[in-house]
C-alpha cells in the first residue's frame, strides 16, 4: 500500500528526488566546467583568489538552491526549470495540479 506525505504519494517522492538529482549533477556539471575554464587561465596569486570566491559564492548558492524539502519543493522546481537545469517532462508522474503550480511559478 502507497502511503501520502504531506500530499505527496511514495511514486511522486520518487519522481521529485529523481529529478532533483538530475538537476544537481547537471548544476555540479556546469560548474566542474565553467572552473575547468578559470583553472586554464590562471595566471597568478590573484587569479588563485578570485577563484576561491567564486567558489565560496558558487557553494553557497548552490547549497541554497538546492533544498529537498517536500513543503517548498514546487518552488525548487520551477527554479530549476526557469534554470533549464530540469525539464517538465522529467517531473512527469507528479500530479497534474502540481506540474501546473510548477509551469506558472517558472514564468517569474
Amino acid at each position: 500500500m502507497e502511503t501520502v506525505l504531506a500530499g505527496w504519494t511514495d511514486q511522486e517522492q520518487a519522481i521529485a528526488k529523481q529529478a532533483f538529482d538530475m538537476a544537481y549533477g547537471r548544476a555540479i556539471a556546469q560548474l566542474t566546467e565553467s572552473l575547468r575554464e578559470r583553472i586554464a587561465a590562471l595566471q597568478g596569486a590573484e587569479d588563485l583568489w578570485q577563484l576561491h570566491d567564486f567558489l565560496s559564492i558558487q557553494r553557497h548558492s548552490i547549497e541554497g538552491h538546492f533544498d529537498f524539502r517536500l513543503d517548498g519543493i514546487l518552488f525548487v522546481f520551477a527554479s530549476l526549470v526557469k534554470d533549464k537545469l530540469l525539464s517538465l517532462d522529467e517531473l512527469s508522474g507528479l500530479e497534474v495540479g502540481k506540474i501546473a503550480k510548477i509551469t506558472a511559478m517558472s514564468r517569474f
